[in-house]
Protein backbone atom coordinates (compact mmCIF):
# COMPACT_ATOMS: atom_id res chain seq x y z
CA UNK A 1 0.00 0.00 0.00
CA UNK A 2 1.39 3.16 -0.75
CA UNK A 3 1.81 6.28 1.50
CA UNK A 4 -0.81 8.01 0.09
CA UNK A 5 -3.45 5.22 0.55
CA UNK A 6 -2.07 4.92 4.48
CA UNK A 7 -2.64 9.04 4.87
CA UNK A 8 -5.68 8.60 3.24
CA UNK A 9 -6.98 5.82 5.51
CA UNK A 10 -5.67 7.11 8.49
CA UNK A 11 -7.49 10.67 8.31
CA UNK A 12 -5.17 12.82 7.39
CA UNK A 13 -6.70 16.10 6.20
CA UNK A 14 -2.89 17.56 5.09
CA UNK A 15 -1.44 15.47 2.66
CA UNK A 16 1.74 17.14 3.11
CA UNK A 17 2.24 16.20 6.90
CA UNK A 18 2.51 13.02 6.19
CA UNK A 19 5.69 12.66 4.46
CA UNK A 20 8.29 13.39 6.98
CA UNK A 21 11.28 11.21 8.25
CA UNK A 22 12.01 12.17 11.82
CA UNK A 23 9.68 11.60 14.92
CA UNK A 24 7.19 13.21 16.40
CA UNK A 25 5.74 15.24 13.49
CA UNK A 26 2.12 15.20 14.51
CA UNK A 27 1.90 16.15 18.26
CA UNK A 28 -0.20 13.96 20.36
CA UNK A 29 -2.47 15.55 22.86
CA UNK A 30 -0.87 17.49 25.94
CA UNK A 31 -1.61 18.18 29.50
CA UNK A 32 -4.39 20.54 29.96
CA UNK A 33 -4.89 23.48 32.84
CA UNK A 34 -7.41 25.05 34.04
CA UNK A 35 -7.42 28.24 36.88
CA UNK A 36 -3.54 26.84 37.53
CA UNK A 37 -4.95 23.40 38.16
CA UNK A 38 -3.58 20.43 36.43
CA UNK A 39 -6.89 18.16 35.29
CA UNK A 40 -6.07 14.89 34.18
CA UNK A 41 -3.78 13.42 31.65
CA UNK A 42 -4.87 11.14 28.99
CA UNK A 43 -2.84 8.80 27.51
CA UNK A 44 -2.24 8.23 23.88
CA UNK A 45 0.37 6.79 21.66
CA UNK A 46 3.65 8.28 21.73
CA UNK A 47 4.62 10.41 18.81
CA UNK A 48 8.32 10.72 20.84
CA UNK A 49 8.30 6.55 20.56
CA UNK A 50 7.16 5.20 17.51
CA UNK A 51 8.60 3.70 14.24
CA UNK A 52 10.02 5.75 11.96
CA UNK A 53 7.56 4.98 9.11
CA UNK A 54 4.45 4.68 11.87
CA UNK A 55 1.01 7.73 11.42
CA UNK A 56 -0.25 8.70 14.24
CA UNK A 57 -3.34 10.54 14.02
CA UNK A 58 -7.01 10.88 15.74
CA UNK A 59 -5.15 12.81 18.41
CA UNK A 60 -2.53 10.24 19.33
CA UNK A 61 -5.35 6.95 19.32
CA UNK A 62 -4.81 5.08 15.69
CA UNK A 63 -1.41 4.32 14.23
CA UNK A 64 -0.90 2.77 10.70
CA UNK A 65 2.01 3.05 8.61
CA UNK A 66 4.47 0.02 9.53
CA UNK A 67 6.46 -0.03 12.82
CA UNK A 68 5.24 0.17 16.53
CA UNK A 69 4.58 2.99 18.83
CA UNK A 70 4.48 3.05 23.09
CA UNK A 71 1.84 4.68 24.88
CA UNK A 72 2.87 7.90 26.78
CA UNK A 73 2.67 6.43 30.15
CA UNK A 74 4.53 4.14 31.87
CA UNK A 75 2.28 1.39 33.72
CA UNK A 76 2.85 2.32 37.44
CA UNK A 77 -0.57 1.31 39.04
CA UNK A 78 -1.03 -2.38 40.14
CA UNK A 79 -3.95 -3.09 37.75
CA UNK A 80 -4.40 -1.60 34.18
CA UNK A 81 -6.16 -2.47 31.33
CA UNK A 82 -6.00 -0.96 27.43
CA UNK A 83 -7.81 -1.92 24.29
CA UNK A 84 -7.30 -1.80 20.80
CA UNK A 85 -10.26 -2.08 17.74
CA UNK A 86 -8.58 -3.48 14.05
CA UNK A 87 -9.93 -0.48 11.85
CA UNK A 88 -8.45 -2.34 8.56
CA UNK A 89 -6.82 -5.91 8.38
CA UNK A 90 -3.10 -6.37 7.91
CA UNK A 91 -0.30 -7.39 10.64
CA UNK A 92 -0.53 -6.77 14.17
CA UNK A 93 0.85 -7.06 17.47
CA UNK A 94 -0.39 -5.78 20.87
CA UNK A 95 1.30 -5.99 24.30
CA UNK A 96 4.05 -4.21 26.69
CA UNK A 97 7.29 -3.23 25.51
CA UNK A 98 10.09 -1.19 27.90
CA UNK A 99 11.65 2.20 26.17
CA UNK A 100 14.79 0.55 24.91
CA UNK A 101 12.70 -1.50 22.33
CA UNK A 102 13.45 -0.95 18.36
CA UNK A 103 10.45 0.30 17.63
CA UNK A 104 11.01 0.10 13.87
CA UNK A 105 12.04 -3.67 13.61
CA UNK A 106 9.40 -5.73 13.16
CA UNK A 107 7.90 -8.15 14.63
CA UNK A 108 8.09 -7.49 18.23
CA UNK A 109 9.09 -9.98 20.28
CA UNK A 110 12.23 -10.44 18.78
CA UNK A 111 14.25 -8.59 21.45
CA UNK A 112 14.14 -8.66 25.33
CA UNK A 113 12.25 -5.50 25.75
CA UNK A 114 8.71 -6.50 24.19
CA UNK A 115 6.21 -9.76 25.36
CA UNK A 116 3.47 -9.34 22.74
CA UNK A 117 0.34 -11.35 21.34
CA UNK A 118 0.73 -11.15 17.09
CA UNK A 119 -2.14 -11.47 14.36
CA UNK A 120 -1.01 -14.92 14.36
CA UNK A 121 -2.08 -16.15 17.58
CA UNK A 122 1.82 -16.31 18.30
CA UNK A 123 3.04 -15.09 21.75
CA UNK A 124 6.77 -13.84 21.40
CA UNK A 125 9.25 -12.51 24.01
CA UNK A 126 12.86 -12.66 22.87
CA UNK A 127 12.88 -14.56 20.27
CA UNK A 128 10.94 -17.33 21.47
CA UNK A 129 7.82 -18.27 20.69
CA UNK A 130 6.11 -18.49 24.09
CA UNK A 131 2.94 -20.17 23.18
CA UNK A 132 0.70 -20.38 20.05
CA UNK A 133 -2.98 -19.98 19.86
CA UNK A 134 -6.12 -20.56 17.21
CA UNK A 135 -6.72 -16.68 16.91
CA UNK A 136 -8.88 -15.48 14.13
CA UNK A 137 -9.37 -11.75 14.32
CA UNK A 138 -11.67 -9.87 11.66
CA UNK A 139 -12.00 -6.32 10.84
CA UNK A 140 -13.74 -4.51 13.58
CA UNK A 141 -12.69 -6.78 16.25
CA UNK A 142 -11.42 -5.56 19.52
CA UNK A 143 -8.43 -6.99 21.51
CA UNK A 144 -7.64 -6.20 25.44
CA UNK A 145 -4.92 -6.43 27.64
CA UNK A 146 -4.73 -6.63 30.97
CA UNK A 147 -1.65 -6.43 32.86
CA UNK A 148 -0.94 -6.71 36.62
CA UNK A 149 2.61 -6.94 37.35
CA UNK A 150 2.52 -10.70 37.41
CA UNK A 151 0.50 -11.74 34.11
CA UNK A 152 -0.28 -10.07 30.92
CA UNK A 153 -3.32 -11.38 29.71
CA UNK A 154 -5.30 -10.90 26.13
CA UNK A 155 -8.90 -10.79 25.71
CA UNK A 156 -10.30 -11.51 22.01
CA UNK A 157 -13.92 -9.25 21.91
CA UNK A 158 -14.30 -9.37 25.94
CA UNK A 159 -13.72 -13.07 25.85
CA UNK A 160 -9.85 -13.85 28.00
CA UNK A 161 -7.91 -16.12 25.66
CA UNK A 162 -6.30 -17.38 28.40
CA UNK A 163 -2.54 -17.47 27.16
CA UNK A 164 -1.09 -15.25 29.85
CA UNK A 165 2.80 -14.28 29.55
CA UNK A 166 4.60 -13.86 32.56
CA UNK A 167 7.78 -13.19 33.97
CA UNK A 168 7.66 -8.93 32.60
CA UNK A 169 10.80 -7.18 34.06
CA UNK A 170 11.16 -3.80 34.18
CA UNK A 171 9.13 -0.72 33.56
CA UNK A 172 6.62 -1.06 30.42
CA UNK A 173 4.56 0.28 28.47
CA UNK A 174 1.51 -1.04 26.16
CA UNK A 175 3.32 -1.26 22.54
CA UNK A 176 1.23 -1.50 19.29
CA UNK A 177 2.14 -2.51 16.09
CA UNK A 178 1.38 -2.78 12.36
CA UNK A 179 2.38 -3.54 9.28
CA UNK A 180 0.82 -4.47 5.39
CA UNK A 181 -2.26 -2.29 5.22
CA UNK A 182 -3.12 -2.92 8.78
CA UNK A 183 -4.92 0.51 10.79
CA UNK A 184 -5.52 0.14 14.30
CA UNK A 185 -7.57 2.63 17.07
CA UNK A 186 -6.24 2.18 20.55
CA UNK A 187 -8.18 2.67 23.69
CA UNK A 188 -7.04 4.06 26.85
CA UNK A 189 -10.65 4.86 28.34
CA UNK A 190 -13.83 4.47 27.23
CA UNK A 191 -13.87 1.04 26.62
CA UNK A 192 -16.35 -1.30 24.18
CA UNK A 193 -15.94 -4.09 26.43
CA UNK A 194 -15.41 -3.79 30.56
CA UNK A 195 -12.49 -4.32 32.13
CA UNK A 196 -11.75 -7.58 34.39
CA UNK A 197 -12.56 -6.94 37.68
CA UNK A 198 -10.39 -4.97 39.62
CA UNK A 199 -8.82 -3.74 36.50
CA UNK A 200 -8.64 0.14 35.22
CA UNK A 201 -7.66 2.11 32.56
CA UNK A 202 -3.82 3.02 32.16
CA UNK A 203 -3.38 6.11 34.45
CA UNK A 204 -0.73 8.72 34.54
CA UNK A 205 1.86 8.28 37.68
CA UNK A 206 1.31 11.89 38.42
CA UNK A 207 -2.45 11.19 38.38
CA UNK A 208 -2.08 8.14 41.34
CA UNK A 209 -0.62 10.45 43.90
Amino acid sequence: MSLLKYVNSCGLNVIGCCFRSHRGFIPGPVSQKDDGLSTEQHVSLDTSFMGNECVIVKNGTRICGTGAALATADVVQDKCYFEMKVQSDGIWSVGLASLNCDLNKLPLGNDGNSWVLSYDGALRHNKVALDNIDLSVAEGDYMGCSFDHVELNFFHNGKNLHCPITKIRGTVRPVISVDDGCIIDVFFDNFVYPPPPGFSKLMVEKDLI
